[in-house]
């Protein structure tokens, strides 16, 4: 197979016309790192549901087995799998049902899971989303969760920030535990005025990266975040290097947002950080 094969990443998630999240922030990303983002919606939302009312909703459940299978019979090939927002239990059966599919031996499933943030569950989910969630997880070989989602994917309590070292590299070697190889956690504070995220292997090495800390909540950062770093990853940067590559690219994101302070239930300025993102990764 010729080396220079642009790779496909079939991305999993909602798609909601404003807020710059989930497939509006995975296509744009991961195209500009050179992959083809093949996509499937799970619903069409107007605007996302963070801190938005009004918004509509279109659940397409029943289209996600109809779509493997169309791509099934024409052979596709993915070298990345990456699932985001899942509206439910139902969907995340079908997408373990995807990846034992479509999984080949040099394909990486990139999990985000995205159920929770800032201690509380999204609308409509519950505790026992996240042991469906759970499952998922255990087929990944990267998983990107939060620190809430990290704290209800294990069965615990939300845990406010500062965080001891102590703490996070428990929650990242009891994640690893669930099934990945490689757990990118992110929300990391150790209280000195900073945030980022902690990366850890099966083989037990562990890196943290950090960056600026603004007020406020930006909506999309994580999908944002998670985008980026399957980008990375998949141009064959290791995953220490994606997750700095992925944060760098989101921290410049809000502060751009910050400065010019736009409303951030709409989403972060990342257009116009996407050539340094290009760059971060050597040219396409």
């Amino acid at each position: 197979m010729a080396t220079n094969r642009q790779k496909r990443v079939a991305a999993i998630h909602d798609i909601s016309g404003i807020g710059k999240c989930s497939l509006t922030a995975a296509i744009p990303v991961i195209s500009a790192a050179g992959h083809e983002a093949a996509v499937m919606p799970t619903a069409v939302l107007s605007t996302h549901t963070g801190n938005i009312n009004g918004f509509t909703y279109r659940d397409l459940t029943d289209d996600l087995v109809p779509f493997a299978d169309h791509w099934k019979s024409l052979g596709i090939i993915f070298d990345g799998i990456y699932s985001g927002y899942l509206g439910s239990a139902h969907q995340i059966d079908i997408v373990c049902d995807f990846i034992e599919r479509f999984r080949e031996d040099e394909t990486v499933v990139i999990v985000d899971p995205a159920m929770a943030d800032g201690g509380k569950m999204y609308t409509n989910f519950d505790f026992a989303f996240a042991k469906e969630m759970k499952r998922l997880c255990h087929k990944a070989d990267i998983i990107v969760p939060n620190m809430t989602e990290a704290a209800f994917l294990l069965g615990e309590e939300y845990s406010e920030p500062p965080y001891s070292r102590e703490y996070i590299e428990s929650v990242l070697k009891r994640l690893l535990e669930i099934g990945p190889e490689m757990v990118v956690l992110t929300g990391v504070d150790f209280g000195d005025g900073k945030i980022g995220c902690g990366v850890c292997c099966k083989n037990g090495e562990c890196q943290y990266y950090f960056s600026e800390h603004y007020s406020g909540v930006y909506y999309g950062t994580g999908d944002l975040f998670a985008s980026a770093l399957t980008g990375a990853y998949l141009k064959g940067k290791d995953i220490f290097e994606s997750a700095r590559i992925a944060l760098d690219f989101t921290c410049a994101a809000i502060k751009r947002t910050y400065d010019a302070q736009t409303d951030t239930r709409l989403g972060v300025n990342f257009e116009q950080g996407l050539g340094d993102y290009i760059k971060s990764l050597g040219g396409n």
